[in-house]
């Protein structure tokens, strides 16, 4: 288990560029399954989670060409259907919680599917009903297998349908939609996620030859076709690089400039971190974090503390709010932090408590954030990350921290940050591994 020592009280400077979209890479990658043509897919950050998902496909059959760094080209025309029954399956599937994005492109094209119970963070419940009864109204029939460890789905004959999630789950809505592009007759979905990564895979289905409209919106229409052809798609810059970038920014008192960000596509992610009082520029498609000792988090109009809570797109997104809690640690006032999708993604704050911070845990959903502004420095402790999120907010702490931290298990860090302690350390971050 490898560890990152980290010396801290340091501003940073310079420029960082955010790697590709970790979650939009999960549904692209399995995308290619859909067609037996060469797609060409740039811009793929070089992490675990997706890394394990382009060795999956490569087990199952699908030839691939790596043609330069964040560059692949995928041809799936030869499946091997024996592979999914296998210890293999089970042992690399079982272990990436991506791995479900898989079963949608399979039951379009060969009408069926296995995949075993899939992993990824501990961070609550994260249930897959949403997945499989979208399935189910598509024609699909599933079951379980409790001693296997397998959900096993057969979907020889999909129909379109009028489909109203239960949830408006990216991933959940992401398997359906390419479950239905190759189904009979027009499939509607209501309550879809419209995040920006779940329009860029519609727009990519669309010229591989699908008919999807409503793009942007909750509700889509699937035309089905019979075939999907190959073609070339760059995923967008990672939202949650950005957003933790600018977290760094503002914890450390540093200077930074985030390049090539796709602003327009960002939502309301930098209205959220002004209202912590950060200061933001848009510079072009570049956002510019100039160097500031204070920053000071907004009230509500009638004076009350400040509420930052997760909620579907275009609301703000889960995968932030443990950063906005890192934040808050060193600004002045007081915020509500009230992470609603995940129960456990709050328990990371004992560690924070250890460095000095003045929080309270309210519940599993809730905390509630005293901010230091500055005055009290959070010191440097040893600690282990629980997973990608808060490990690479406990990172930004330690970042800002006076002495040395420790942060164990940071592969759970390395799931969905590319090189994150070469690139810290050329904005002169003291970070060693060890």
């Amino acid at each position: 288990m490898g560890a990152f020592e980290i010396r801290g009280g340091k501003p940073l400077k310079g420029e960082i560029t955010p790697q590709g979209a970790k979650n939009e890479a999960l549904q692209i990658i399995s995308a290619v399954l859909l067609t037996d043509q060469k797609v060409t897919v740039s811009n793929i950050p070089d992490i675990v989670d997706v890394n394990k998902l382009i060795e999956l496909l490569g087990d199952m059959g699908v030839t691939i060409e790596k043609t330069a760094p964040d560059t692949y080209i995928f041809e799936a025309k030869d499946i091997d259907q024996e592979f999914f029954h296998s210890d293999v399956f089970k042992a690399k599937g079982g272990s990436l919680r991506g791995s479900i994005m898989i079963v949608g492109p399979l039951l379009a094209r060969f009408g069926k599917a296995a995949i075993p119970k899939p992993g990824g963070d501990k961070i609550g419940r994260r249930r897959l009903d949403t997945h499989f009864l979208g399935f189910e109204k598509l024609g699909a029939r599933f079951d379980y297998n409790p001693d296997t460890g397998f959900f096993n789905v057969d979907a020889s004959n999909l129909q379109g349908t009028y489909i109203l999630l239960d949830e408006a789950s990216v991933t959940g809505t992401a398997n359906v939609v390419m479950a239905a592009v190759l189904a009979k007759g027009i499939t509607t979905i209501y309550n879809a996620a419209c995040e920006p990564y779940l329009q860029q895979l519609c727009k990519m289905l669309n010229r591989m030859g699908a008919k999807i409209s409503g793009i942007r919106s909750n509700l889509l229409t699937i035309e089905g076709v019979t075939k999907l052809h190959g073609t070339e798609h760059r995923m967008l810059p990672d939202m949650i690089e950005i957003g933790s970038f600018i977290g760094l920014a503002a914890m450390t008192g540093s200077e930074i400039t985030i390049k090539d960000v796709h602003y327009d596509e960002l939502g309301m992610i930098p209205d959220v971190f002004r209202r912590l009082g950060i200061k933001l520029e848009r510079r072009g498609d570049d956002i510019y974090i100039p160097a500031q000792k204070h920053y000071e988090i907004e009230t509500f109009i009638d004076g009350s503390i400040m509420t930052i809570a997760d909620a579907p797109w275009p609301g703000f997104t889960p995968d932030l709010l443990s950063i906005v809690l890192v934040i808050a640690t060193q600004a002045k006032g007081s915020v509500l932090i009230h992470q609603k999708m995940f129960e456990s993604r709050l328990f990371f704050v004992d560690k924070l408590i250890d460095m000095g911070a003045q929080i309270i845990l309210c519940d599993p959903h809730r905390a509630t954030v005293i901010g230091l502004d500055n005055q009290v420095k959070l010191r440097g402790i040893s600690m282990t990350s629980p997973d990608i999120r808060a490990g690479v907010s406990l990172l930004i702490a330690a970042l800002s921290a006076s002495g040395k931290s420790t942060i164990s298990n940071i592969e759970q860090i390395e799931r969905g940050y590319q090189y994150i302690d070469q690139r810290l350390i050329a904005l002169g971050a003291d970070i060693k591994r060890i």
